[in-house]
């Protein structure tokens, strides 16, 4: 006997909806406030109710589909249509990235799906930046580090479900009793100053630390060169698994980074910055936000900042795809040129920074160019931020000299490889940086330096691996994650990070499809994801093919 029809989904905005979302937007935001209206919802909701969203399109004067592929598109917001069961309203979300595997994410999260049940939802997610501490399980938005299932369940006993606000933040007296922000202030005094300061950089050889390593005086005199109004956007959104240096020096002193910002926008010009911050960090952005109004009243001359919050999408760490993503729409990185310097955020000329850039300006500044060019080792210059995780005696953030080896990075910084524990390989940018095998661990860690080994430093975070681990899980684990964080706009990528995950799941591999496939991956991409996800394959077929053949 066949199934009668379902009745029509109602298609009209609910009056109450209507009246819901105009209480909590008296007026009708505008279109590059989408996402934070939705996560607005979402906290006040708990989930992205249909009706809500259709009541939200019409108050904002947008079609229903530009509110929904956005509202579908981020990993953070639960979309629930009419007549769905809303979400459990707890959530403890497992990290699953490299990190956390290697110290029992896949058992953590067994357990817990165990002893939670159906009343607290298990969800599996990629790195939350807490890679020293691994495994990784956050109640809510409390992280739990390192987590075991009585810990977890001990936090949701005692209603932990906030991120705590960092302890060792410096405070504003603090960071001025050292001398911060007299940089600012000399330059805010001198006018004629943009063109000192840039020099200055140049001096230094500062490279942008967000991956790609492009020289920040260059940038800054590009971007200066374009017709005002110039913009400025700050990537706080620091998604690469195994890296977690942005949160680590926001916790300790935002005003450093507030001074680089600023500092910045002097020598470009900038008339307003947008800072866009993980979600995953919430006391982060308390953090910045009760900074950034101390600052503004000791300086009200200094461009206005916005902060904007993440979704979820570890696409937007792509410049492109992150200023699309504070236009309000999907995070879908745009095709180049033009460039972002010349059209960015808004068709406007946008200086595109990642925080660790800006964070050393003041100290460059305040030290001289001398101090950052005089250090470095095995023939490189500077100072690098290293995140280290993994089996390793003592991980986290070091700063180092540009240049160091894994080797003397574990010994010196790191106090040894975790006890029985014998190197076997390492990632040396994170997932997207390819895998080296112990024999490498003499190489100097740079920019440049790895290329000719197929691997690249990117944003220097360092995952250790031991004789116990395999290449091959861990590269699987790292084309998994490209393959759920594809934005799907181009076939290269969409299919192909699925199709060399498949192929990575056999017991051999199959060489030369798997190779063939990551030269039309790596040709053909729109942008980096794409070009970078065959990294850690090729790496294990080069450097490992004992364990794939």
């Amino acid at each position: 006997m066949p199934m009668p029809p379902k009745p029509p989904r109602p298609t009209g905005v609910e009056p109450r909806a209507l009246t819901q979302i105009q209480q909590w937007f008296p007026e009708p935001p505008a279109k590059d406030q989408l996402l934070e209206c939705l996560h607005r919802l979402q906290d006040e909701v708990g989930y992205l109710a249909e009706n809500h969203l259709l009541a939200l399109a019409q108050w904002m004067k947008l079609a229903p589909v530009e509110v929904f592929e956005v509202a579908s598109f981020y990993h953070h917001f639960d979309l629930v249509a009419e007549g769905d069961t809303p979400p459990p309203a707890l959530t403890v979300r497992v990290c699953q990235s490299l990190s956390c595997q290697l110290q029992g994410a896949t058992e953590l999260t067994e357990a817990l799906s165990r002893r939670l049940g159906d009343r607290i939802r298990v969800q599996k997610v990629p790195c939350v930046g807490r890679c020293p501490d691994a495994p990784v399980a956050v109640v809510a938005t409390h992280p739990v580090a390192p987590a075991t299932p009585q810990r977890v369940q001990a936090a949701i006993d005692q209603g932990l479900t906030t991120d705590p606000m960092p302890a060792q933040a410096q405070s504003l007296a603090q960071y001025k009793a050292e001398g911060g922000y007299q940089a600012l202030s000399q330059c805010y005094q001198d006018p004629d100053s943009a063109e000192a300061l840039v020099a200055q950089l140049e001096d230094a050889g500062l490279r942008g630390l967000g991956g790609a390593g492009f020289p920040v005086g260059r940038k800054w005199r590009a971007v200066r060169a374009e017709p005002a109004p110039r913009l400025m956007a700050v990537n706080v959104d620091e998604g690469e698994p195994g890296t977690f240096k942005d949160r680590f020096y926001l916790e300790r002193s935002p005003h450093q980074f507030l001074e680089g910002m600023w500092l910045a926008a002097h020598a470009v010009g900038v008339e307003k910055i947008y800072v866009y911050v993980r979600d995953e960090y919430p006391a982060c952005r308390a953090l910045l936000a009760e900074a950034l109004a101390q600052a503004q009243r000791l300086f009200p001359q200094a461009p206005a900042v916005e902060l904007r919050r993440g979704a979820g999408a570890y696409i937007c760490g792509e410049e492109s795809a992150m200023l699309e993503s504070m236009e309000g729409k999907r995070g879908l990185p745009r095709q180049k040129p033009p460039l972002v310097a010349q059209v960015g955020l808004f068709g406007r000329p946008t200086l595109v920074h990642n925080l660790e850039s800006l964070y050393w300006v003041p100290e460059v500044l305040r030290r001289g160019p001398d101090w950052f060019t005089r250090q470095g080792r095995h023939g490189r210059s500077g100072v690098r931020s290293y995140s280290i995780s993994g089996r390793v005696r003592q991980p986290g953030v070091y700063l180092a000299p540009a240049g160091i080896t894994l080797r003397e990075l574990i010994a010196e910084y790191c106090g040894g490889m975790a006890e029985g524990e014998t190197l076997y390989g390492f990632f040396p940018g994170g997932a997207s940086g390819g895998i080296l095998a112990a024999e490498h661990q003499d190489l100097p860690l740079d920019f440049d330096t790895l290329q000719p080994h197929g691997c690249f430093i990117g944003s220097a975070a360092i995952i250790v691996f031991s004789q116990r681990d395999r290449a091959r899980d861990l590269a699987l684990n790292a084309t998994e994650f490209f393959a759920a964080e594809s934005c799907g706009q181009c076939t290269p990528c969409r299919v192909g990070c699925g199709q060399l995950a498949q192929q990575m799941t056999l017991q051999r591999w199959p060489a030369e499809s798997i190779q063939v496939l990551a030269e039309v991956m790596q040709d053909a991409s729109i942008c980096g994801l794409g070009q970078a996800a065959p990294n850690p394959a090729l790496s294990v077929l080069k450097r490992f093919s004992q364990e794939v053949e």
